[in-house]
């Protein structure tokens, strides 16, 4: 397969900002060894969740398209998804939580393309296909979820970030990036994970990003539905990992039931999960995000979303009560008695909006050294300025072309000259241009005419704030680049040599299956041999020649590497038993 990224429909409404994260997936890159871990983790996974998953993880694999015997191709997933609305991408390991978010909002799965290495077959902490592919994947065949799902991108997206939160999400990445490459010095690993442990132990308030995130986790992630007693996996983090699938059915692990308090339950990311979140069924996962969702500044807006916005110091959004979206870096705010928002400030490129589109002559090129305006009443006129139509504009001397000055309740003063005034749909003022203007507020100067034009907006009162532009068009996005690269090895001579062994091995297993033709037994022992002569270490391989040949000879060999790495013994077990083996053939030999 050639490396390029297939597109359809749903790909293609997606906006820059997020295309800017896709890959090509580059098939060809996957070796025969990946594709025995693939193999090996799914048909453990199958055997053992057709009895604990939810009813439709194992109906998802086959709505999905996703094969136990080899790892899934992007366009054949697309192809499939496409009849359930859904489309996938590949990406390069983890992306930033908004645009994570934002990606499921347009009902499109992130994919990370690598595969995990041999050596962390049951677990990694860096995305993975099998992760994103084998535990995401199957169960958005349920429309409950699915929907559930995509409700929570379009939140997820809305939520505000912090700074610590864009040092945690580069510290994680690059964690994760180094775990799972090969030949990485363990004093390089120790020091990203005493990076991380040290952001981790920061006393910091939470930001709507991380209690998203906690939500998403103990849900999306780690999720378990049913009751209590008799709960079944959901999350992707449980259906793709050997280990902790088993380990989570365990009484140690502590299960309770689903509420809002998740969100203020912290997890750490490089260990098993010691407690589990219990949902009835997947209706009351939207249940629980509406009510999440109410306490965010989206909806309530005020001086908190404003607030939380400057704490960012991330673009994002305010929205007035007349729609007038004001989407920058917000660095200041003046507030009265009530603590009601009277004057706003950003820094930088700015843009007005309305509807989530770019008010026409009011983008970068015009507020590229930021926007600022006050807002509230003004002083002894009852009716508000947005619902003051010609005739009242006129009643209070408000006339286009001709000097004008206001005073605020908030005490802000106004004066200058009167260019224009632009209505929204409902007719309502929501912007005043002015020239030769000067702002007072007490003793401070806010606006001087040197300063240019004034364009204020006009609003009683912030709405709405949120993450992000209100149109993505206005600014120029596409320019993401992580601090963190994902590691590319050359692989040395002997485990080019090994990748050989095999892809032999598996193209004699694929050629028996479709040919029906009997193994070539000799072929299989000659691999066997240099196996065992130069790669002792691995075992996987040993475990495809047994499966194919049930050979004494590496059967005795499989149970001599069980007692040399204790620390993969049970995964020899494991892939015995899933063979129909009984323990027994595997006891220490005298």
């Amino acid at each position: 397969m050639k490396a390029q990224i297939e597109t359809n429909e749903l790909l293609d409404r997606l906006p820059p900002h997020l295309k800017q994260y896709i890959k090509p997936q580059n098939y060809e890159s996957y070796t025969p060894i990946n594709q025995a871990v693939w193999r090996y983790v799914m048909r453990k996974n199958v055997d053992y969740l057709s009895k604990v998953a939810h009813e439709s993880y194992l109906e998802g694999l086959d709505k999905t398209g996703i094969s136990i015997n080899e790892i899934p191709s992007m366009y054949g997933m697309n192809r499939i998804l496409k009849e359930i609305g859904w489309a996938a991408v590949a990406v390069d390991g983890f992306i930033p939580p908004n645009a994570f978010m934002e990606f499921q909002a347009y009902k499109v799965l992130v994919i990370a393309s690598d595969i995990r290495q041999l050596e962390n077959i049951e677990y990694t902490p860096a995305p993975d296909i099998i992760h994103e592919g084998a535990g995401h994947a199957p169960i958005i065949a349920s429309p409950d979820y699915a929907e559930y799902l995509r409700r929570f991108g379009e939140v997820g997206a809305k939520a505000i970030s912090s700074a610590h939160d864009i040092e945690m999400y580069e510290a994680v990445r690059e964690l994760s990036i180094l775990k799972e490459a090969e030949g990485i010095p363990k004093k390089k690993i120790a020091e990203a994970e005493e990076r991380v442990e040290e952001l981790q132990a920061k006393k910091v308030a939470p930001s709507e990003i991380s209690l998203i995130r906690n939500l998403h986790w103990w849900t999306v992630e780690y999720g378990i539905v049913g009751t209590v007693a008799n709960p079944k996996i959901y999350g992707a983090g449980l259906l793709s990992s050997i280990g902790e699938s088993a380990w989570c059915m365990k009484e140690e692990v502590k299960k309770m039931p689903y509420s809002i308090k998740a969100a203020y339950q912290d997890f750490d990311i490089t260990k098993p999960q010691p407690q589990l979140y219990v949902t009835p069924d997947f209706a009351y996962l939207q249940e629980v995000l509406e009510e999440f969702a109410n306490t965010m500044a989206v909806r309530k807006g005020g001086w908190r979303g404003l607030n939380k916005l400057i704490i960012s110091k991330q673009l994002g959004t305010i929205e007035l009560s007349t729609g007038l979206q004001v989407s920058g870096r917000f660095t200041r705010m003046i507030q009265n008695e009530d603590n009601e928002v009277v004057w706003f400030e950003t820094e930088g490129e700015t843009a007005l909006s309305y509807r989530e589109t770019e008010v026409i002559g009011h983008g970068v090129s015009r507020h590229h050294s930021g926007f600022r305006s006050p807002l509230g009443k003004l002083k002894g006129i009852n009716l508000a300025i947005e619902n003051m139509g010609p005739r009242d504009l006129q009643a209070y001397d408000f006339y286009d072309g001709k000097p004008i000055a206001f005073e605020f309740e908030s005490g802000i003063t106004v004066e200058g000259l009167n260019v224009t005034g632009m209505r929204n749909l409902r007719g309502e003022l929501m912007l005043i241009q002015f020239s030769n203007c000067k702002v007072i507020y007490k003793d401070e100067v806010l606006f001087t005419p040197e300063m240019g034009d004034f364009d204020m907006a006009v609003g009683k009162e912030i709405v709405s704030a949120f993450a992000g532009a209100a149109d993505y068009l206005s600014f120029g996005l596409v320019n993401h680049v992580s601090t963190s690269k994902t590691v590319r090895i050359e692989l040395s001579e002997k485990e080019i040599e090994l990748s050989g062994l095999y892809k032999k091995v598996r193209e004699i297993r694929i050629g028996a299956s479709a040919k029906l033709s009997e193994i070539d037994d000799a072929n299989l022992i000659e691999i066997f041999t240099k196996l065992k002569l130069n790669h002792t270490k691995d075992w996987l391989l040993a475990l495809e020649v047994y499966e194919l040949t049930e050979n004494p000879t590496v059967l005795r060999y499989l149970s001599e590497a069980k007692n040399r790495r204790p620390k993969v013994a049970h995964l020899i077990e494991n892939g015995l038993a899933l063979l129909g083996t009984k323990k027994s053939a595997l006891k220490t030999r005298p």
